[in-house]
């Protein structure tokens, strides 16, 4: 799995009036806590840096540097400003390499459906499954094979088979599924008829 670092400093003010200067200066406020840290680290760090970890579709780790301090982690969850999209505050979740953590990591579809070239449409039902493994184990994205979805049938979490890492999602869940356009449809239901 991808890694990346974030520089932070600590902060000790925790008012509201504090939080937004940080924002002003183009700083995010985050926090951390977890396994393996005596209590809560609420620290700051350029918005700049966030940008491979927010704004992309895969999933990494942090290592962050906290004035010198490396805490390993992963991000729990981000606050976004509803009309801008920036970061508002940013939580971490610390994890030791020996503990099984819970993440939610990308499809990645491979092949191409037999249904979509008879002309029906990939509908994709969830972008992400929950997993839980150890940190070393866990995988960029999870490969979910399409190429054998014809016409209105569906991947499920069940199709999968997890390497080193268990799939929480329930093996119910729809992945993706092959929708069968309306001129299909007729065409279909008129073939049955003669």
């Amino acid at each position: 799995m991808k890694s990346l670092e974030i520089i932070g400093f600590k902060r000790a003010n925790l008012d509201s009036r504090e939080l937004t200067k940080i924002r002003e200066e183009g700083c995010v406020p985050c926090v951390v806590y977890g396994p393996g840290l005596k209590e809560q680290v609420h620290f700051y760090s350029p918005i700049i840096l966030f940008r491979e970890l927010v704004y992309t579709p895969e999933v990494h780790m942090v290592a962050l540097n906290i004035e010198g301090t490396i805490i390993k982690a992963i991000l729990r969850e981000a606050q976004y400003h509803p009309v801008s999209e920036m970061i508002l505050h940013a939580d971490f979740l610390a994890y030791s390499e020996d503990r099984p953590i819970k993440m939610e990591i990308p499809v990645s579809f491979q092949g191409t459906a037999p249904g979509v070239i008879k002309g029906g449409k990939l509908e994709i039902k969830t972008r992400t499954l929950s997993v839980k493994g150890l940190a070393k184990d866990l995988p960029d994205m999870i490969a979910v094979d399409i190429s054998k979805l014809d016409l209105g049938k569906s991947a499920k979490v069940s199709d999968l088979t997890a390497g080193d890492y268990e799939i929480l999602s329930s093996p119910n869940v729809t992945i993706a599924t092959v929708g069968i356009p309306r001129a299909l449809r007729g065409k279909k239901a008129g073939e049955d008829e003669g």
